[in-house]
Parts: structure tokens; sequence; C-alpha cells
């Protein structure tokens, strides 16, 4: 597997982490390419990815054709459509890889059925402000990671909590390798109507179209930095805006469910429940409780989503 991996890197206002991000990509023997998608930062990232660009040759830079900013999605599609490796791995600029994080992928690709492999995610905690607010929603997680082993229908099942065992409902983007050839095939783009959460949409369709399996999961192969600017913690869970992100989320896949055909009933519905669960949370007083009576009586089982209380408060 020597020079076929494609490293995606979005890169928007990352100048304090952007240079770590990328040596720690560039120097694998497995890595043919690290692409920087500059997303029209407002701080001097532009001019370290030409830094960059100039001082090592696996390193290439490009920008949106207007030069203009356009989200995470459509970034790292932007950087799928340039890639030339014939796989495909990515890299947020504030984090980076660990030495073993193509150890996995070493052994698994030999296997032509697997099309893609993750592993576990560790953390690094740069400011105190970024910990205390990382910690109060996640509690102190040192691995972002699924439970068990696992591979093909059990990744997709695992990941909306179908499987007897809780699998986990979470890869991370950084930890995951993934054939351009399945995601030509299938085209599979990120989602570039979601701000946020693009990521896990676009994880759990990879997960139903291409065979996954699970590489290193019990220690990690890569480290999310954690500072002041993380998105990811500065939203209270079950706040407006929180239920506000997750219906636009979970909307994005029940469109995305009522038009497979061949998706499992229990995968339907499953998304069908927890959709509708912050669709309820949308509504206001007398009209919420009415709709969540109604919708309760049609489908019991949405009393037992772990989103339940979410609208309830």
């Amino acid at each position: 597997m020597n020079k076929e991996i494609s490293v995606i890197i979005p890169v928007y206002n990352a100048a304090l982490f952007l240079e770590k991000a990328v040596r720690s990509a560039v120097d694998f023997d497995e890595v043919k390419e690290v692409i920087l998608i500059e997303d029209r930062s407002t701080d001097n990232s532009l001019e370290i990815c030409r830094k960059l660009v100039l001082a090592h040759p696996k390193i290439k830079l490009f920008q949106h054709r207007d030069k203009g900013n356009h989200g995470a999605g459509a970034t790292r599609n932007l950087g799928i459509e340039k890639a030339t490796g014939t796989l495909i791995s990515f890299l947020d600029a504030d984090d980076y890889y660990l030495p073993n994080r193509f150890a996995a992928e070493r052994e698994l690709f030999r296997n032509e059925k697997i099309q893609g492999t993750f592993g576990a995610l560790g953390v690094e905690y740069i400011t105190e402000k970024g910990k205390l607010e990382y910690q109060s929603k996640f509690k102190d997680n040192p691995l972002t990671t699924v439970n068990y082993p696992a591979e093909g229908e059990e990744v997709f099942r695992g990941l909306l909590g179908l499987t007897e065992r809780v699998f986990g409902t979470f890869f991370h983007l950084n930890t995951l390798t993934v054939k351009k050839s399945a995601l030509e095939k299938h085209n599979l783009r990120f989602n570039t109507e979601l701000r946020v959460h693009q990521d896990s949409e676009f994880i759990i369709r990879l997960a139903y179209y291409c065979y996954l399996k699970s590489g290193v999961i019990d220690q990690a192969i890569a480290i999310r930095g954690i500072h002041d600017d993380n998105r990811i913690t500065k939203i209270i869970q079950y706040s407006p805006q929180y239920n506000q992100r997750q219906y636009v989320y979970w909307k994005s896949l029940y469109n995305w469910a009522g038009s497979e055909n061949n998706l499992l009933p229990a995968a339907k519905k499953r998304i069908y429940l927890i959709f509708k669960s912050f669709d309820l949370s949308q509504k206001k007083s007398a009209v919420k409780y009415g709709c969540i009576l109604w919708e309760s009586i049609k489908n019991p089982d949405i009393l037992k989503t772990k989103y339940r209380f979410n609208y309830l408060k």
C-alpha cells in the first residue's frame, strides 16, 4: 500500500494548528499527497498553506473557484474531486495523526471486499477553557471509538443503535480511510446544505453503501485538539440551537432514507423516530404537546428513543 492515500485537510482559520496537522500526515510512506483546501480564512492560514506547499512536494493547495467560504462539507467534496490516490483519508486542520494512523490499513486493504476502515480518536487539551467545555459535554472520555470490532452491515446497524450490543454511535472522520472508487461508485459526497454534522450524516450513508471494517479501536490513531474555538463544544445539549441543528441533520437522513428503497425497515423507522423527536422539539406551547400525544399514539416507540425528554422540557 505504498503511496496510495490522499489526505484531505479542509482549512479555515487554523493558523495556530495547521503546520502540526500537515506534518503529522506528510511523512507516511502510504501517503501520496496532502491536499489542503483553503476555505477563505480570515487569519493567515492561506499564507501558511502556501509556505507548506513550497516546503514539501506532497502538499497541494486548492481553493474554491470563487475563492469564497463554502463550509466544511463543500470543502471536503472539493478535496475528493482533486484527490489522485486510490484511498482517501481526512484530517481536521486543528487535529493530527499518530504514528500508528495507517497500521490497520496495511493489512485490511489486502482484502478486496473491504472498502473502508476506521479507528479510535484521542484528545489533547490545548487550552483550559476548551478542556472545561469539552468535559462538561462529553465527560472525560479519552477515546471517541466504538465498543467492539465490526464490519459490513453490523457497522451501519450499530451507528443507528440497532445492534443487540451497544456498538457506539460514532467514529470520527479523522480515523476513516476509504477507497475513492467506492465513493465514486455510490456518488457519495458530503451534504453541503449542512453547516454542522455533515460528517456524521456522511458516515451513516457511507456505512450503508460501503463495506467498512473496524481497525484499531482500543487506542488512538489520531488526536483531536481541544481549544477555545471548537464548534462541537459550543452548543448546549437540548438547547433550542442544539435541537435545530439536530433537526436539520436528521431531516437530511430522513429524506435520504425515504428515497432508498432497499433500506432495512428497522433502519427507516429508527431514522424517522429520531427525526420526529427533533421535529417535535421545534413546536411551540400547546401545539407541541398535542403533537407529542398524537405521535406517541401512532408510534409509541418514539418514547423509547434517548431523545424523548428533549422535547418534553
